[in-house]
């Protein structure tokens, strides 16, 4: 983490926040919204560290020893709240770090900043005693929620905090960061940055991840022999997904980008403009046995897996409708 410069995207919310900053207009609360790995965490940081910032710019100098103890994690006015129980933040987080400390004036820093990962965690209870102090904080006081659902939240939260929704980033934007500051070759860049669907975090996640030839190989040589496959064997190829310490659905969204290449060849047999251009021959085959209907119901089919998963629907039953699609079409 290095300051709002070196974040890749999301150049309205940064301008937003750099502009808060440089006309004295910071609010007391601030939602981050958007998906896992998507760059929340990282704008909280930053617009944390450029608010401590001694030399008092929009944006952190990174040589004062406020940006120094920011960049360490250990600037004693910038807190992140922890919470014990993994599915929850409890009404007793939210008291003891922020609502009873709070009231205690910062150590050296213009501002105390309170930054709540995974905040759509935070039960009723917990979210009712944080609205007690974003209803009357004192000056010096500035909570950031970041969070992947701000649905989560009541409506009297949402209407007292600035929500700042983060959108995807471009492709091209992500490849040619990809090339050029991570040193990823071409071909590689283009399937991570495909499977990332403008989430810069899953893309860097993929291209840094040792494993990246084996994940490709198990999803390709799942897509291959899916048609042939029983339930048990799918379900374990799936599994071992979790070897190489990636989701399940990274494994779904690599298979998806391949069914699009099929969808895509089908429609203007170019072979060129596919992602897994040396998947050519296969991308081939499957696109003469199937319909236009056939490849769009198994893509939908590969969304509804990951949604269902993500429901905490029965593993073995969300790959047997799958696997049911896929035979199917």
């Amino acid at each position: 983490m290095a300051g709002f410069s070196s974040i890749i995207g999301h150049e309205q919310i940064k301008e937003h926040l750099q502009n808060a900053i440089s006309m004295d207009k910071v609010s007391h609360a601030y939602i981050f919204n958007g998906p896992d790995r998507s760059g929340k965490m990282m704008l909280a940081k930053s617009f944390a560290m450029a608010l401590q910032c001694e030399k008092k710019g929009s944006d952190g100098c990174m040589e004062c020893h406020s940006c120094k103890q920011a960049l360490s994690g250990n600037q004693p006015d910038i807190i992140y709240l922890r919470h014990e129980k993994p599915n929850t933040i409890s009404v007793d987080d939210v008291r003891q770090q922020i609502n009873n400390d709070i009231m205690v004036k910062p150590y050296a820093s213009p501002y105390k900043i309170y930054i709540i990962d995974e905040a759509e965690k935070m039960n009723k209870q917990a979210q009712n005693a944080l609205l007690k102090t974003i209803e009357e904080p004192p000056s010096y006081a500035v909570i950031l929620l970041l969070t992947t659902n701000s649905d989560a939240f009541l409506p009297t939260i949402l209407s007292r905090c600035v929500v700042l929704n983060l959108k995807v980033v471009a492709d091209d934007v992500i490849r040619l960061f990809l090339t050029s500051a991570c040193q990823v070759p071409d071909y590689k860049a283009k399937i991570c940055t495909a499977f990332a669907q403008g989430n810069v975090g899953k893309a860097i996640q993929l291209a840094e991840s040792e494993d990246f030839n084996e994940i490709k190989s198990l999803a390709l040589s799942v897509l291959k022999r899916v048609r042939g496959m029983e339930l048990p064997e799918l379900a374990e190829s799936v599994r071992q997904i979790g070897n190489y310490k990636l989701e399940i659905n990274d494994l779904f969204d690599i298979m998806t980008i391949w069914y699009r290449d099929v969808l895509y060849y089908k429609a203007t047999s170019d072979a060129n403009s596919l992602i897994f251009k040396d998947e050519v021959h296969d991308i081939k085959s499957q696109a003469s046995k199937s319909s236009y209907e056939g490849i769009e119901n198994i893509i939908k089919a590969l969304g509804k897996a990951k949604l269902r998963l993500s429901a905490n629907v029965n593993f073995d039953l969300v790959m047997e409708l799958l696997l049911h699609t896929i035979k199917e079409n």
